[in-house]
């Protein structure tokens, strides 16, 4: 095993962040950068461009260069709903390849923690609800995307492969939809708010109509991409367990789509007509996850309004138009 004690002080924090240049890493850019420097912290933020994580190989030349001592591992392969469904065995094979060699590397190389980033589509599909980390494994999930679903999962269950086996303190967590400056704002691939933003822009710049898909009745919890960043942060300094934890607003912060699309509309001020689709499909109605774990952790902890998250999320998107991704 390679050991790299001599290579850094004891005290020196090494926090590799994989996948950095999507929506959570560049708001864990920010927050660390908006924080109080803590000297005995070293962040190394990485991209796609620094290495193919599908390869073993250029994954451990990756760690020998910057020697961690705790990794925030959020790269993955993704995609829309059509890429999943055509491609879900790459969709498997490739994000468990990643996984498998995050790990393994960061095993080979003494990393102290690794928080890896999971997705709530791993829940099973049919469930109950509010649902808790408790119910990752009870049932299959959704049809439409189970190969990403479940290379997710196998994260759950290497971690704790790697807990009983080798006493290593990998864990992860589960964040509910995230949304925030740098998201993607595509209109095939991007989620709910930042495809409505981008719809938004172009009814207010085309003086169109503003369509809606569905009849806007289902219920999300969303979270704002610097609170989840600050999660993350709290999690890879302060959570120790291996079970995962679900990072969400309280159910109580639950809104519609159509309550969602009304702020993004207030953010623009955009006059024109607002028209529901009803022709196309509402998808889930609820997939409410509850936050009860979080709050005996951290319950003072506050998440950014959601009316405030858009309002900073259209501003930038409006003045970052040019190099937005879309």
């Amino acid at each position: 095993m390679a050991s790299n004690n001599d290579k850094r002080s004891k005290t020196e924090k090494v926090i590799m962040v994989t996948g950095a240049s999507g929506l959570v890493g560049r708001a864990i850019q920010a927050v660390v950068a908006e924080e109080t420097s803590r000297p005995e912290e070293k962040f190394i933020f990485l991209s796609s461009k620094d290495a193919d994580l599908v390869s073993e190989e250029e994954t451990r030349l990756l760690f020998e260069k910057h020697r961690p001592t705790h990794v925030i591992h959020l790269a993955a392969r993704v995609g829309g709903l059509f890429a999943n469904m055509k491609y879900n065995l790459d969709f498997f094979t490739d994000n468990l390849k990643i996984n498998t060699n995050i790990l393994n590397n960061a095993f080979k190389f003494d990393v102290e923690k690794v928080v890896s980033c999971l997705s709530t589509c791993i829940f099973p599909d049919k469930t109950t609800f509010p649902v808790d980390e408790t119910m990752i494994h009870n049932g299959p999930p959704h049809p439409s995307n189970f190969g990403y679903a479940y290379a997710k999962r196998m994260l759950d269950v290497m971690n704790r492969c790697y807990k009983d086996q080798h006493n290593c303190k990998f864990t992860s967590v589960v964040p509910t939809n995230v949304y925030g400056p740098w998201d993607n704002f595509n209109l095939e691939e991007g989620h709910v708010i930042p495809g409505l933003v981008h719809k938004v822009f172009t009814a207010k710049r085309d003086a169109t109509p503003f369509y809606i898909w569905g009849t806007g009745s289902p219920l999300r919890q969303f979270i704002f991409s610097r609170d989840l960043a600050k999660l993350f942060l709290w999690a890879i300094r302060e959570y120790e367990e291996v079970d995962p934890i679900i990072f969400s607003v309280g159910e109580e912060d639950e809104i519609t789509i159509k309550e969602a699309a009304d702020l993004i509309v207030e953010a623009f001020d955009f006059k024109g007509p607002v028209i529901l689709d009803t022709s196309k499909s509402d998808g889930q109605l609820k997939k409410t996850a509850e936050n009860t774990k979080l709050r005996k952790y951290l319950p003072d902890f506050k998440f950014t309004p959601i009316k405030e998250g858009i309002k900073e999320t259209v501003d930038w998107f409006v003045e970052n138009y040019d190099i937005a991704r879309k």
